[in-house]
Protein backbone atom coordinates (compact mmCIF):
# COMPACT_ATOMS: atom_id res chain seq x y z
CA UNK A 1 0.00 0.00 0.00
CA UNK A 2 3.29 2.43 0.59
CA UNK A 3 4.40 1.83 -2.82
CA UNK A 4 0.95 2.61 -4.34
CA UNK A 5 1.23 5.70 -2.45
CA UNK A 6 4.65 7.07 -3.38
CA UNK A 7 4.23 6.25 -6.93
CA UNK A 8 0.68 8.24 -6.76
CA UNK A 9 2.21 11.14 -5.11
CA UNK A 10 5.21 10.66 -8.12
CA UNK A 11 3.03 10.56 -10.90
CA UNK A 12 0.88 13.83 -9.29
CA UNK A 13 4.47 15.47 -9.15
CA UNK A 14 5.22 14.81 -12.82
CA UNK A 15 1.89 15.56 -14.21
CA UNK A 16 1.68 18.90 -12.34
CA UNK A 17 5.08 19.74 -13.78
CA UNK A 18 4.23 18.23 -17.03
CA UNK A 19 0.77 20.52 -16.91
CA UNK A 20 2.40 23.84 -16.03
CA UNK A 21 4.76 23.31 -19.37
CA UNK A 22 2.83 22.55 -21.16
CA UNK A 23 0.02 25.68 -20.39
CA UNK A 24 3.57 27.75 -20.57
CA UNK A 25 4.10 26.58 -24.30
CA UNK A 26 0.57 27.04 -25.52
CA UNK A 27 0.82 30.74 -23.92
CA UNK A 28 3.92 31.40 -25.79
CA UNK A 29 2.06 30.80 -29.02
CA UNK A 30 -0.80 32.95 -28.24
CA UNK A 31 -1.51 36.40 -29.53
CA UNK A 32 -0.71 38.02 -25.94
CA UNK A 33 2.42 35.73 -25.19
CA UNK A 34 4.05 36.82 -29.03
CA UNK A 35 3.27 40.21 -28.14
CA UNK A 36 4.85 40.21 -25.35
CA UNK A 37 8.22 38.29 -26.78
CA UNK A 38 8.02 40.82 -29.84
CA UNK A 39 7.66 43.63 -26.49
CA UNK A 40 10.89 42.29 -24.88
CA UNK A 41 12.98 42.26 -28.44
CA UNK A 42 11.56 45.99 -28.91
CA UNK A 43 12.73 46.88 -25.81
CA UNK A 44 16.09 45.10 -26.28
CA UNK A 45 16.66 47.21 -30.14
CA UNK A 46 15.63 50.12 -27.82
CA UNK A 47 18.50 50.24 -25.62
CA UNK A 48 20.81 48.92 -28.41
CA UNK A 49 19.79 51.93 -30.64
CA UNK A 50 20.34 54.48 -27.65
CA UNK A 51 23.75 53.30 -27.04
CA UNK A 52 24.47 53.73 -30.37
CA UNK A 53 23.34 56.92 -30.84
CA UNK A 54 24.98 57.88 -27.84
CA UNK A 55 28.25 56.83 -29.22
CA UNK A 56 27.72 58.31 -32.13
CA UNK A 57 26.93 61.83 -30.31
CA UNK A 58 30.08 61.38 -28.20
CA UNK A 59 32.35 60.59 -31.46
CA UNK A 60 30.56 63.77 -33.07
CA UNK A 61 31.09 66.03 -29.82
CA UNK A 62 34.88 65.10 -30.23
CA UNK A 63 35.07 66.01 -33.70
CA UNK A 64 33.35 68.82 -33.37
CA UNK A 65 35.31 69.91 -29.88
CA UNK A 66 38.87 69.17 -32.48
CA UNK A 67 37.01 71.12 -35.10
CA UNK A 68 36.68 73.98 -32.91
CA UNK A 69 40.41 74.45 -31.67
CA UNK A 70 41.65 73.88 -34.46
CA UNK A 71 39.61 76.94 -35.84
CA UNK A 72 40.48 78.68 -32.65
CA UNK A 73 44.03 78.70 -33.54
CA UNK A 74 44.19 79.59 -36.81
CA UNK A 75 44.60 76.38 -38.53
CA UNK A 76 44.03 74.69 -41.10
CA UNK A 77 40.70 72.04 -41.08
CA UNK A 78 40.73 70.71 -44.44
CA UNK A 79 43.06 67.60 -43.26
CA UNK A 80 40.30 67.26 -39.94
CA UNK A 81 37.92 67.00 -42.44
CA UNK A 82 38.65 64.07 -44.87
CA UNK A 83 38.83 60.74 -43.96
CA UNK A 84 42.18 58.87 -43.46
CA UNK A 85 42.91 56.84 -47.19
CA UNK A 86 45.30 54.59 -45.09
CA UNK A 87 41.79 52.89 -43.65
CA UNK A 88 40.24 52.79 -47.15
CA UNK A 89 42.82 51.32 -49.61
CA UNK A 90 40.78 48.69 -51.16
CA UNK A 91 38.13 51.82 -52.01
CA UNK A 92 38.48 52.90 -55.89
CA UNK A 93 38.33 57.01 -56.06
CA UNK A 94 35.62 56.85 -58.90
CA UNK A 95 33.17 54.57 -55.89
CA UNK A 96 33.58 56.28 -52.41
CA UNK A 97 31.03 53.91 -50.80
Amino acid sequence: MLKRMIWVGIGVVVGVVVVRKLTKAAESVTPGGVAERIGDAGAGMRESLKSFWADVSEAKAAKEAELYEAIERGEDISPLLTEDEEDDDDRSPSRPF
